[in-house]
């Protein structure tokens, strides 16, 4: 499969798999996974096709479960889900990649998971930049999540790797670039 084809079997899944899986007919079971079967129906690709976007897609946004035959997005949902994922104790520093625009509210607010369900955090400058980038010149934050863990605050670590949390109160914000 070509890239142009895998990226918008990708942005498909991503659209159908955390916003909206009624519009295929799909309903999301607990912990938001979804019969591959079904879901393969609904938007007429092969399995073959879906396994190696799985596989392929640099961001690792989606997971098949243990048994190959239900799949999920590993975070980023709009519809109301619980991934069921424990709590994790995080590395002593995140990192969130943002724009300048946002920065006088994020100072005042905090991290919110606006039309999210969690805050997405990484551990790297490196990705948290990338992220960032994708709506503009991205300005880098650093997180005290050792100091959030600390005051009680909850994180989890997605299949893929980005750290959740409900929010990160503007004394953890630090801004390095």
């Amino acid at each position: 499969m070509n890239e142009k084809e895998m990226i918008r079997i990708s942005k498909r899944l991503a659209r159908h798999l955390r916003h909206d899986p009624a519009a295929l007919g799909l309903t999301l079971a607990p912990g938001g996974w979804v019969a591959v079967d079904a879901l393969l129906r609904a938007l007429s690709i092969t399995r073959s096709q879906l396994d190696e976007v799985v596989e392929k897609n640099n961001k690792r946004r989606f997971a098949f479960d243990e048994t190959g035959t239900r799949i999920r997005a590993s975070q980023g949902h709009s519809v109301a889900v619980d991934l069921g994922l424990p709590e994790a104790t995080p590395p002593d520093v995140l990192y969130h990649g943002t724009v300048a625009k946002f920065l006088d509210a994020i100072f005042r607010e905090g991290l919110r998971p606006m039309n999210r369900h969690a805050v997405h955090l990484s551990t790297t400058a490196e990705t948290a930049r990338t992220v960032g980038a994708r709506r503009g010149k991205p300005v880098l934050l650093r997180i005290d999540a050792a100091a959030m863990a600390a005051a009680g605050h909850a994180f989890q670590v997605s299949a893929n790797g980005v750290w959740l949390t409900s929010e990160v109160p503007p004394p953890y914000l630090t801004r390095l670039a």
